[in-house]
């Protein structure tokens, strides 16, 4: 898996937005598939435009969340990619406080989105956020 660092030094090197589209296909040719047995409907992200389907696993002893998430379209796959390189591992308390918007106008990928994928790609990080919360620490 690419490092958020890494996507966004090459985000930044395409001027092209067509260059960053193939980029993010490439990026979601990496994330690996959630095996058939967890594409089921309590693990379905509503408000996603394609299927998103997303599994979080606390690690109570790292205090991590081990996410897997998996789409049906490449595009969203890349997007996914994105998503993982920022939250997975991490401590929930890591995950609420991350400024996932601030990551999304740096890259620029709202505006080159579709309203309703970009609402996807928020309901996914709304779900991710909500996840983090039932594992919050003080």
């Amino acid at each position: 898996m690419v490092d958020l660092d890494n996507i966004k030094t090459t985000f930044a090197f395409f001027d092209d937005w067509e260059d960053k589209y193939r980029f993010l296909i490439d990026l979601g040719k990496a994330v690996p598939a959630l095996p058939s047995e967890f594409r089921i409907a309590e693990n379905l992200v509503r408000g996603c435009q394609s299927q998103v389907w997303l599994l979080g696993e606390y690690d109570a002893e790292q205090h991590r969340l081990k996410l897997q998430i998996d789409s049906d379209a490449h595009i969203v796959r890349g997007l996914i990619a994105i998503v993982l390189a920022t939250f997975d591992g991490q401590s929930p308390n890591e995950i609420v406080d991350y400024d996932i918007e601030n990551l999304f106008e740096e890259l620029d990928l709202l505006n080159h989105l579709s309203v309703t994928r970009g609402n996807g790609l928020r309901a996914l990080v709304k779900r991710i956020n909500d996840t983090a919360c039932s594992y919050l620490t003080n």
